[in-house]
């Protein structure tokens, strides 16, 4: 069964940071341990969309979906360590919040008849 989870967070407001953060994001660019990890851990696919420094990133994810273990891997490999730092410090977190911030689902069109 596949789970949606969607995110919010802040990009620095500065357009070097944004368009460094978007080239990091770019096919190719994206390290391929980051999608491996990703992809170990239940993370079926996921796209990070913005609006002006306003970062949504929406998840869907299988039953193996582990944030656990996904936060122990990301600890444990340089690579994973380096690209969170990397991005971690583009990042603001939404006032009041760290991180990522959970949303949640107020609509859904299949939900209804």
């Amino acid at each position: 069964m596949i789970r949606r989870f969607v995110r919010m967070i802040d990009l620095a407001d500065d357009p070097a940071t944004i368009a460094a953060y978007e080239a990091a994001h770019a096919v190719g660019n994206t390290p391929p341990e980051v999608l491996a990890s990703q992809r170990r851990h239940g993370i079926a696919d996921l796209s990070i969309y913005r609006h002006g420094p306003r970062l949504v990133m929406i998840m869907d994810v299988t039953d193996a979906f582990d944030p656990d273990a996904l936060d122990r891997d990301a600890a444990s490999d340089p690579v994973l360590i380096d690209w969170h730092r990397r991005m971690g410090a583009m990042q603001r977190p939404l006032p009041g919040e760290q991180g990522w911030v959970e949303m949640p689902c107020v609509f859904r069109q299949s939900d209804h008849p």
